[in-house]
């Protein structure tokens, strides 16, 4: 297998691939080729559209690594012929059949489920005041209020829509854990990367939003994905 030089970041929900900003400069030190999706978050089948369209215009092996509801669209995205692995950070990992609200279903919601609000259009947003304890405690103040501040809504049936088949029956997959996550239950995080078999599980003393507080870890496990796969 010829060395996986890209990357594709997807974010998740109440953000864009701006989210990925502390971890995309120690990654492109490194030598990898970055992309970072911009998904519109209007369903779960157009963000996967808009990833594989991305992800297909990469010349050679890709490593998709998907945060939160990102997890959901790297599943189904995978299946694209250059995707060599996936990397789940505190990530919806969804099997056939499954929408984000049967997983959340499976336990009491999450405390940062309080902060939901959704509008008169149909998406949901999550409440300034109360952005930084649900989504990233662990996070400084300034990047807390810029999250909060620039937040992109999800439409509300991204939620209820069902997940085909997954690519991480096919591929290999890793798979993030954060301790003190308020927006997807720990416990549910790692029964998902548990069910995917994950080839490396690793938990960190983290928030929801890990991939902005804690990027040396995220990018150690990007790191280990694509040196076992090379």
């Amino acid at each position: 297998m010829p060395a996986v030089k890209n990357i594709l970041l997807v974010h998740g929900a109440w953000g864009d691939a701006s989210h990925w900003r502390h971890v995309i400069p120690p990654l492109h030190a490194k030598g990898y080729r970055i992309a970072a999706v911009q998904n519109p978050l209007t369903s779960l089948a157009d963000d996967i559209e808009r990833t594989r369209k991305l992800a297909e215009s990469l010349d050679g092996p890709t490593l998709l690594v998907g945060h939160s509801y990102g997890g959901a669209v790297i599943s189904g995205t995978g299946h694209a012929a250059n995707v060599v692995g996936l990397v789940y950070v505190a990530a919806f990992a969804p099997d056939e059949g499954d929408s984000l609200g049967s997983i959340f279903a499976r336990r009491n919601p999450p405390s940062g489920a309080a902060s939901i609000r959704p509008d008169k259009d149909g998406f949901l947003w999550l409440a300034q005041d109360t952005f930084r304890q649900s989504f990233g405690q662990d996070l400084n103040e300034t990047d807390a209020l810029v999250m909060a501040v620039t937040q992109k809504p999800i439409a509300g049936r991204c939620f209820e829509d069902e997940a085909g088949p997954p690519a991480w029956k096919e591929k290999p997959s890793w798979y993030q854990v954060s301790r003190h996550d308020n927006m997807i239950p720990p416990e549910t995080e790692q029964w998902m990367a548990e069910r995917i078999k994950a080839k490396k599980i690793i938990t960190l003393d983290a928030s929801h939003a890990s991939l902005a507080s804690h990027p040396k870890e995220i990018v150690a496990l990007i790191d280990e994905a694509i040196a076992s796969l090379g």
